[in-house]
């Protein structure tokens, strides 16, 4: 497209975003040139996926209210945390599938005033976001999509999976419900033919994903939330547990300052251990006698928790409930008798 037809289409769209009706006549006088030309042009706006309808009772042509996003002033704090956020996560695996966020904070950026550009690139080369390793997801692209279209439309999928539960490849027909990533991966959750329930599939496990004929509808009053619970990360368990942990004081700053849990409390003995509840959901912090950190947690099912509390090795000790020490004596053993000639 040569400069001054890329020029005419630019004052086109321009024209039409306005919301005042134009019709060919007006169009053609407004960039002086002839209807036959200005037909051309609007094909070439509509193949550009901007939608340019013709009003037949006004016989003038609009573009959708919906094609283009209108101007947004940011404030400096405002552009900063987009930018930084969506070029940080969008680099290639720190939150796989999101990498056109890259993009979409280049356009921010270049869309902001000179000043601010220049304050906006030096704050951002000097801010940075690390996550944890995630799965791999580099084939997953059109998966990903998939269910993204499944979900807006409303239409369900037939999938082939790889189920690790049960060992093997499982049919079912899936009524996608939530995209969800959870600390490594991504994963959609929905309606389960196989199953009649809903359940949560890892996208990388997906053998075949294709869409089923026919509709669904969400179940009133569902949310993400509800379904997951009290989970302690996204696998619900079907028994509830009241979980009561003491940490040594070695690593009880540590555990005291984070949020693990939406249930959580938190309170500290006086040699520094830390014990950890969790039957509200805002955390509590108070000092017991002996400087341990006490944590307490209800949660829905040990089979997440269980390796977490591995992670901290001997300096954390299970008090309840007695499954969940069980559960921890029974690994130890395991990995003793691995270890046993070290």
């Amino acid at each position: 497209m040569d400069i001054g037809r890329l020029h005419r289409v630019l004052k086109l769209i321009t024209l039409l975003q306005t919301g005042r009706p134009c019709n060919a006549v007006q169009l053609a006088g407004e960039c002086g040139v002839s209807r036959r030309t200005i037909h051309r042009d609007l094909n070439t706006i509509e193949k550009a996926g901007i939608p340019v309808f013709y009003d037949r009772p006004t016989g003038r042509y609009r573009v959708h209210q919906t094609a283009l996003m209108p101007a947004i002033n940011l404030g400096l704090d405002e552009a900063l945390a987009l930018v930084v956020l969506a070029s940080e996560l969008g680099h290639s695996g720190r939150m796989p599938l999101l990498e056109p966020a890259r993009d979409a904070a280049a356009k921010i950026e270049a869309s902001l005033p000179l000043a601010m550009r220049a304050m906006l690139g030096g704050l951002a080369r000097t801010t940075a976001i690390r996550t944890t390793p995630t799965a791999r997801h580099n084939a997953l692209r059109e998966t990903y999509h998939e269910v993204q279209r499944s979900i807006v439309r409303r239409r369900p999928l037939e999938a082939v999976y790889i189920s690790f539960h049960e060992a093997g490849q499982i049919r079912t027909r899936l009524e996608p419900y939530w995209l969800l990533f959870n600390e490594r991966a991504w994963y959609v959750v929905g309606r389960s033919s196989k199953h009649r329930a809903v359940r949560t599939f890892k996208l990388g496990r997906f053998k075949l994903l294709v869409p089923a004929e026919g509709r669904f509808e969400m179940p009133a009053g569902l949310t993400l939330e509800k379904h997951l619970g009290n989970a302690w990360r996204m696998m619900r368990g079907e028994k509830t547990y009241r979980v009561h942990l003491k940490f040594s004081p070695l690593i009880s700053p540590n555990v005291a300052e984070v949020n693990w849990h939406r249930t959580q409390q938190v309170s500290w003995d006086d040699d520094g251990c830390v014990h950890f509840r969790a039957t509200h959901r805002t955390q509590q912090v108070s000092w017991d006698d002996d400087g341990c950190v006490h944590f307490r947690a209800t949660v829905d099912g040990l089979d997440e928790i269980v390796w977490w509390v591995l992670g901290y090795g001997p300096e954390v000790e299970v008090v309840d409930p007695p499954a969940l020490r069980t559960r921890l004596a029974t690994v130890a053993r395991r990995m003793l008798a691995l270890y046993k000639t070290a």
